[in-house]
């Protein structure tokens, strides 16, 4: 991966709909050009989709809440495919600590978190914080130079 390509990664990170035209112009390429490279770097899954940015509470998701859960490795093989089918889990992490996963949900109501965490518990023992506010909404990786500084 050269400067180019962290430069178009960077661009696509800002608005992955801009015109390769536009783009082009950016990294002083060809549009032909520009598109076999971000052919390539999804071939690499470097670049691993494209996702609109959406206002989950205009959904009616107006909560967000992060659970920590207490899960024995020998839990894993049930939990994954359990969890991957919940469709409010947004995210879900293994992580160091006492609690060995980090889920985030979004959903319509407590009561519905609250019967969500019903069903986790059969995994262990969960921790939830619901969310108030969020003064730094997702944002994009950093993309670092060549030498990696």
């Amino acid at each position: 991966m050269d400067q180019i390509d962290r430069k178009l990664i960077a661009i696509l990170q800002q608005n992955a709909r801009m015109p390769l035209k536009a783009i082009a112009a950016q990294v002083f390429l060809s549009a032909p050009a520009v598109s076999a490279r971000i052919e390539k770097l999804e071939a690499q899954k470097l670049i691993q989709g494209y996702h609109a940015e959406i206002d989950q509470q205009k959904l009616g998701y107006h909560i967000v809440a992060f659970i920590s859960l207490e899960l024995s490795a020998q839990q894993k093989p049930e939990f994954y495919p359990f969890i991957a089918e919940c469709p409010n889990v947004l995210e879900c992490n293994c992580v160091t600590g006492v609690y060995s996963m980090l889920i985030k949900v979004a959903f319509p109501s407590t009561q519905e978190l609250d019967r969500f965490i019903g069903q986790l518990q059969r995994f262990g023992n969960t921790s939830t914080q619901i969310v108030f506010s969020t003064p730094v909404p997702h944002r994009d990786v950093v993309i670092l130079p060549e030498d990696g500084s």
